[in-house]
């Protein structure tokens, strides 16, 4: 770029006709042009250009500078990048620029034939699409409600089922270096230095393609998706491998739409798919980008927040999805973003769901979608489903990590404590040792953190391992199977259930009653406990454990219930406010009872 031409180009721009493009302008004076400011919200208009200066100025947030910083601002560019842009719109070419060496010039002029060659096979397929081998592509679009307006919109197309009939096209118009290396043609052999040495033949065959655009909107890589599902035909998407315009970890499909609408509601919504992705978009939802399959980047998660710093991710409820989900996590927490999670009914992905139930339907789940720490606490407690202490530590070290790659050490610390409460973590122990791990950013808590157990348990197993002809030991056996959700979180839950089902007729053998070698060692140190086994006090010790099990009971569903009344309140759900106020106000008359 010549030193003088940014000036220059500067001098011959309308500054009025660059950001009236972006902002609403009246005209307000001789030189003066004013609208609302797109750097902060407002109501009333105190963004300012000066048509005759060329500059802008905000009253309300101070922001100012010239056509470039505008563009560099709104658009998140770099300067040589604002200047192009203006250059662009301005119609007016670009100073020829000057490489430092052949070689430099070379790869500047080979990605500008690979970009040349991307649009020129985006032509190709669209064409393709609308020939008659297309029909079965076509049927399959149709199928997928996808409309002849969407396909036009993405540029949906079709690769024909043959190996030579795009490269023939190709090389008419470009140079055999620029296929090979443009990711769009494959070949067998290799020579020693690796180059491949065989002819060409085309990557994409007999599959429906997706371009996938840069941010400038410009095609520089392909998906493309089967449309036959056994194996001769590979796997159901391939996808154009590295190259000199595309790096797969680089890139979040439909940015280039999505950039505009994701600034104007400040959030961006993350799935995993083109086809999620476009029905998302089409149906009037527009701040939606995808991921290549289920990879999402460091290198992604910067280039999203420099348009926002607010997600909502809505990836398929399998296993990959979900797995994809709290990497995707991990990665947008570690860099601020705030974040949240859609999980759809029926094990459905955007589209389907989309589809089936409608945009009203979809709109209200991303309403509700669940702040982060409530998606992945629910996940730990579908891994770890078991109401031992040992299961809990488990679902607390598959947080841990999550929680410890939180900025703030207030969130991490809210993080642990929600956690706690919601996995029932009674044990001041195991709570202890779970803030401990948080506010130290801790990877995990020792298994032995679980191991105690509490004095009522210790009252109760030894209630339980009486006689069967002690009235005592039949009250508690009962009343725990009755109510097995008094166990959750006890240390010796397994043991205690197992013993609560033995026979009640028979003598319990403890060791063998056992559930596993943890339990049996329970066992063995109440059993070798120096303590005062008087009938009546065992009887008395049985009942005050009963009853402080139904406490720990209610005074934990006190716990879930302030914490949904809050996200209720938080959604404005007054509905659910009331019901919950009702609940709770007979949970609090029950402990006044007890």
């Amino acid at each position: 770029m010549a030193d003088n031409f940014a000036q220059t180009l500067k001098q011959q721009t309308d500054i009025v006709k660059v950001i009236g493009e972006y902002v609403k302008l009246r005209k307000a004076g001789a030189q003066n042009w004013t609208g609302l400011c797109p750097f902060h919200k407002e109501k009333s208009p105190s963004f300012s250009v000066n048509a005759t200066h060329g500059y802008f100025y905000c009253f309300g947030c101070h922001a100012k500078g010239d056509v470039f910083t505008f563009i560099q601002k709104l658009e998140n560019v770099t300067f040589p990048e604002a200047v192009r842009t203006v250059a662009a719109k301005m119609g007016i070419a670009m100073p020829r620029r000057e490489f430092s060496s052949p070689e430099e010039a070379r790869e500047a002029g080979l990605r500008k034939q690979l970009l040349d060659l991307h649009e020129a096979a985006t032509q190709y397929f669209e064409q393709a699409l609308q020939q008659p081998e297309a029909a079965r592509a076509r049927e399959y679009l149709t199928g997928r409600e996808v409309s002849p307006e969407t396909q036009k919109l993405f540029r949906i197309g079709y690769a024909p089922d043959d190996f030579n009939a795009m490269r023939d096209a190709m090389a008419r118009h470009f140079p055999e270096e620029a296929l090979r290396a443009s990711g769009l043609f494959s070949s067998k052999e290799q020579s020693d230095d690796g180059r491949p040495t065989s002819p060409i033949y085309a990557r994409f065959r007999k599959r429906i393609t997706f371009p996938i655009a840069n941010e400038q909107g410009r095609t520089i890589a392909f998906t493309a998706r089967a449309l036959d599902s056994d194996d001769k035909s590979g796997p159901k998407y391939v996808n154009s491998p590295e190259t000199a315009l595309y790096s797969k970890g680089s890139v979040l499909f439909n940015l280039h739409r999505a950039k505009q609408p994701i600034r104007d509601q400040n959030y961006a919504l993350l799935v995993e798919g083109q086809m999620d992705c476009l029905r998302v978009f089409t149906v009037g939802i527009q701040p939606v980008i995808a991921t290549s399959g289920t990879a999402f980047t460091e290198h992604q998660v910067r280039l999203l927040s420099r348009f926002t710093k607010r997600v909502i991710v809505n990836f398929d409820p399998d296993t990959a999805g979900a797995n994809a989900a709290e990497k995707s996590l991990a990665l947008l927490t570690e860099e601020g973003f705030e974040v949240r999670i859609v999980t759809l009914e029926g094990g459905l992905d955007p589209d389907g769901f989309i589809r089936q139930h409608g945009v009203a339907m979809y709109a209200e789940a991303l309403r509700t979608a669940k702040p982060h720490a409530d998606y992945l606490i629910e996940r730990a407690r579908a891994l770890f489903p078991q109401r031992t202490a040992d299961a809990k530590v488990k679902a607390i070290n598959f947080l841990l990590p999550h929680i410890r790659r939180l900025p703030s050490e207030i969130a991490r610390a809210q993080f642990a404590e929600d956690a706690a409460q919601k996995l029932s973590v009674d044990s001041a122990m195991l709570r202890k040792e779970m803030q401990q791990a948080a506010t130290q950013r801790l990877g995990s808590i020792k298994q032995t953190a679980a191991s105690q157990i509490g004095e009522n348990e210790k009252k109760l197993l030894r209630v339980l391992l009486l006689g069967p002809e002690q009235r005592i030991r039949q009250r508690v056996a009962l009343e725990i199977a009755a109510h097995p959700e008094w166990l959750e979180g006890l240390a010796s839950a397994d043991l205690l259930e197992a013993l609560a089902n033995a026979p009640l007729d028979a003598a319990v053998d403890p060791m063998e009653t056992a559930p596993d070698d943890r339990s049996r060692e329970i066992v063995a140190r109440v059993l070798t406990e120096d303590v005062h086994n008087d009938l009546d006090m065992l009887t008395m010790d049985g009942g005050n454990a009963l009853h402080a099990l139904e406490r720990r009971r209610l005074e934990r569903r006190m716990r879930e219930l302030t914490a949904t009344s809050a996200e209720a309140e938080r959604r404005g759900d007054d509905t659910m406010r009331r019901q919950l106020a009702m609940e709770i106000i007979d949970v609090q008359r029950k402990l006044r009872t007890l």
